[in-house]
């Protein structure tokens, strides 16, 4: 009797191996075939350059992808780890983009608040509206009409550096201008 319960249990072991098998070389048929029919797709033509502004300033964290380059006249500010409260350096930038503001009234600004990877995306979330609004509430304060700013935080989910450490959270505690079109 154990003869044969080995024995039946090596069949269907075999069967199985070989059931398994054929399933796997179908498969890659299939693969084969799918990849044959996918079209050929070529890349696209590389962008015109974008003119540069005599006062625009590029930022330096878009300079390391050519592609991405991103030109703005304006000053992007940072803050202290979880902190809404406006330091000197980011009074000074303010200060900075109220002149631009100042010198171009027909343009809104979209203040985007961001924080660094540390909290849960509804903190983060809210505390990157707070961080907008602080700098919203700067700009009012020096002149500047509440209907040309609106404000949207991203929370942690657009981070300037990709890094997990100080450096790299420093970067993504900050709010960015934005020229709404």
């Amino acid at each position: 009797m154990k003869k044969r319960l080995m024995g039946l249990m090596l069949m269907i072991f075999c069967a199985a191996f070989v059931a398994g098998g054929c399933a796997k070389k179908e498969m890659v048929k299939e693969d084969e075939t799918l990849a044959q029919k996918e079209p050929v797709v070529t890349a696209p033509a590389a962008p015109e350059p974008v003119p540069v502004a005599k006062d625009a300033v590029v930022k330096e964290d878009a300079v390391k992808d050519a592609s991405a380059a991103v030109v703005s006249p304006f000053d992007t500010i940072y803050f202290d780890f979880d902190s809404y409260v406006l330091r000197q350096d980011a009074r000074d930038s303010l200060d900075r983009n109220y002149q631009w503001m100042k010198n171009n009234p027909g343009e809104t600004v979209r203040l985007e608040g961001h924080c660094d990877e540390r909290g849960s995306d509804e903190y983060n979330l809210a505390l990157g509206e707070k961080r907008a609004r602080a700098a919203q509430n700067y700009l009012k304060s020096l002149g500047i009409p509440g209907d040309r700013l609106s404000v949207i935080s991203y929370g942690k989910e657009k981070p300037a550096d990709p890094g997990h450490n100080e450096e790299a959270w420093a970067k993504n505690r900050r709010v960015e201008f934005i020229i709404v079109k």
